[in-house]
């Protein structure tokens, strides 16, 4: 796939009407100094000890707050037993909700200091599979749909992403925390790629989406809704883990009828910050539907079946809860 030359240089700081016209909300001077000084402090730790001593870091502070924090322990414990039941003996639950967050605080840790790792370092860290799928969509010309899941570090892979040159359309939760929103803008300035991306809020109007289609630009979103996004949203039933969901419609419509493929995306967590990113082969060829209703259906058992799969290789994968 072709790529743009950018220029890299630091994009202008955000402001803050920026950010209001996108539907956030202002980040308090309080939660900024504190974001910088955590950011200081993990930044000063990798240099002194390498990025091992941060991932080992990030280890035992996932311990500790595994211990400590029983409450978030209980809903993970309860959101794992709602998908795998009384498949495995209770020592499993507590070794994988253990692993959960020690993967959560490492994933936040590499993500909350991206921006302060020299890039050829950066890149080295994620491995690409299934690229051929994305670049060959992409060359067809009407955009590409990435349809991601609940488990993984999405964040990490939004940022990979867009600086392995694609021209990247986030669609963000507007109940995001002040961290990522800082964060998110803290790379606006570093990174010229991802001051070019575009985000926009899941309640937003389709008509962004469209236009990105139209654009050729990748697009990517969950499907696997674990609340209610009001009355408005489309869902439809699906087999997963045993039980009937209800899994979101609207994105795979708007793609199919702008022309573009749908693809299903993952992001593996490996030890010491090192990622897997991976893109499926097309769910759907645009060109070939001619029931809308059946290719829903089947898509999006598909789908949840790939997500049922690489739940089952990485029950720790979970988002953060």
């Amino acid at each position: 796939m072709e790529t743009e030359n950018l220029a890299v240089k630091p994009a202008a700081p955000e402001s803050g009407q920026a950010a209001a016209r996108r539907g956030e909300l202002p980040i308090s001077i309080l939660a900024r100094a504190r974001i910088a000084f955590v950011r200081g402090f993990l930044v000063c730790w990798s240099k002194l000890f390498s990025m091992s001593g941060l991932y080992l870091l990030g280890q035992v502070f996932g311990t500790l707050e595994y211990l400590i924090d029983y409450k978030r322990r209980r809903r993970v414990h309860a959101k794992l037993r709602s998908f795998f039941k009384d498949e495995y003996p209770p020592p499993w639950f507590r070794r994988t909700a253990w692993r959960y967050f020690m993967r959560v605080r490492c994933d936040k840790m590499f993500y909350t200091i991206m921006d302060r790792i020299p890039r050829g370092k950066l890149m080295n860290r994620i491995k690409m599979f299934g690229r051929e799928n994305v670049d060959n969509a992409l060359a067809r010309g009407n955009g590409v749909y990435i349809a991601l899941c609940h488990f993984g570090a999405h964040h990490v892979a939004g940022l990979m992403t867009a600086l392995s040159g694609y021209k990247v359309v986030g669609i963000r939760d507007p109940r995001e925390s002040p961290v990522r929103r800082y964060i998110q803008n803290k790379y606006r300035e570093t990174f010229p790629e991802v001051a070019g991306m575009e985000m926009f809020m899941a309640s937003s109007f389709p008509r962004a989406v469209y236009r990105g289609f139209k654009e050729n630009k990748l697009i990517a979103s969950l499907l696997d809704v674990d609340r209610s996004r009001g009355e408005n949203t489309k869902t439809h039933p699906v087999r997963f883990f045993g039980e009937t969901r209800e899994f979101l419609v609207g994105p795979i419509q708007i793609a199919v009828r702008c022309g573009a493929t749908t693809l299903q995306g993952f992001i593996e967590s490996r030890k010491n910050f090192y990622y897997r990113l991976s893109a499926t082969p097309p769910l759907v060829d645009p060109q070939q539907v001619t029931d809308e209703e059946a290719m829903i259906s089947d898509v999006l058992q598909r789908y949840a079946d790939g997500v049922e799969r690489f739940a089952r290789e990485h029950p720790d994968h979970l988002m953060n809860i």
